[in-house]
């Protein structure tokens, strides 16, 4: 799933892409997306971009003289599980492109793509950054930090760290590896109290006497949690290309696997929290690690998947009726890993999906699977 650094590289691309760009026409949407359409035409306008958090902000701006005469309009995207912006010729459209802006004549026609596979992305016409989310731990580090330590009374940092990173009001942009790789640095169990954590930033303090290139030395060889959410974010942007992605194939995300050090890495444990959403970790996972849950640890492979692409089967309940275990059998249940973001800050931002009208007795249908 696309995460903070995937949406700001992505804001990177369209404004260098579209640099020098005159759009020009409506804007076109899929006939299959369930988005709104976009009520824009201008014969002549540019594009921009930037990025928040886990949502970027496109900006179309009319050219001066441009007909008919419109007022700029901003989208805000949220990009679900697979969603991307590309740009290719109008005649060679990529799959699953469910908003399309063209380019103005002269010159071969090219258009700017919203790719969304799995279709859990979606557009605002607001243009607003969506309420309640925290500073952005790319862009705005000093008030996230301060967002934070204000608010530990929050009934969040009751739960296991691991957990209370995925809550976008304290911490917008990171996700699930994210969350991995820095508990991973600090050589933190996920499963210890969020607050226990975040209480001990609050009385650290450097030392007054030392002096400024003391402490920013300290600070890089010691980063605290907080500054590690701000730091490894940064590092995935550094490396270019695209950030998380699939695991095998394109060149792009060769430099972002390569840099994982505990997300989905031979050797390493994993659970599941509470929310379904499997965390990666080494050693002791910590005190409010679920009961009953079983760690699994990461087998060394060749060609390795990535951990939220897979698909588990999970057996039925041991009370069930025999026809509800073989209807079961062989029949992938969708996690709350791969549900789509919506509404709530926490990610993924739906809750999980309950099944309705199952009633005992009665042999499951293939329908309670569909995607």
């Amino acid at each position: 799933m696309p995460e903070g650094p995937e949406l700001h590289l992505a804001s990177q691309f369209v404004n260098k892409a579209c640099r020098g760009l005159v759009f020009g026409g409506r804007v076109e949407k899929s006939p299959i997306s369930r988005n709104p359409e976009v009520p824009f035409e201008s014969s002549a306008y540019h594009i921009s971009a930037s990025a928040r958090g886990k949502e970027l902000r496109l900006t179309l701006s009319p050219l001066p003289g441009a007909q008919p005469p419109q007022e700029p309009l901003s989208l805000i995207f949220h990009f679900g599980m697979s969603g991307s912006f590309q740009l290719a010729p109008s005649n060679a459209l990529p799959p699953h492109a469910h908003l399309r802006f063209y380019t103005a004549p002269p010159g071969p026609q090219l258009t700017l793509c919203f790719v969304d596979i799995r279709r859990f992305g979606h557009w605002d016409l607001s243009g607003e950054w969506q309420a309640g989310r925290g500073p952005c731990v790319l862009l705005e580090y000093e008030q996230f930090r301060e967002n934070v330590l204000r608010n530990l009374a929050d009934k969040v940092f009751d739960r296991p760290i691991c957990e209370a990173l995925l809550d976008q009001r304290f911490f917008n942009g990171i996700g699930n590896y994210l969350r991995a790789e820095i508990l991973y640095r600090l050589r933190m169990p996920p499963f210890e109290k969020a607050r226990t954590v975040l209480e001990a930033l609050k009385q650290h303090r450097l030392s007054p006497k030392l002096t400024l290139s003391q402490k920013i030395k300290a600070k890089l060889q010691n980063p605290d949690l907080l500054e590690l959410c701000h730091s490894v974010p940064k590092e995935v942007v550094q490396l270019g290309g695209k950030g998380y992605g699939q695991t095998t194939g394109e060149d792009d995300f060769a430099p972002f696997r390569a840099w994982l050090q505990c997300y989905g890495i031979a050797g390493m444990h994993s659970l599941r929290d509470r929310h379904g959403r499997t965390i990666w970790f080494q050693g002791d996972p910590g005190p409010l690690a679920p009961k009953g849950g079983k760690s699994h640890k990461k087998k060394a492979s060749g060609a390795q998947r990535g951990p939220e692409d897979r698909v588990e089967v999970h057996p039925p309940p041991s009370k069930a009726p025999s026809g509800t275990r073989r209807a079961w059998r062989g029949l992938p249940e969708q996690t709350t890993a791969q549900q789509p973001e919506r509404t709530s800050l926490r990610d993924p931002k739906v809750p999980p999906v309950t099944e309705k009208g199952k009633r005992r007795g009665r042999r499951a249908s293939s329908g309670c699977c569909r995607p």
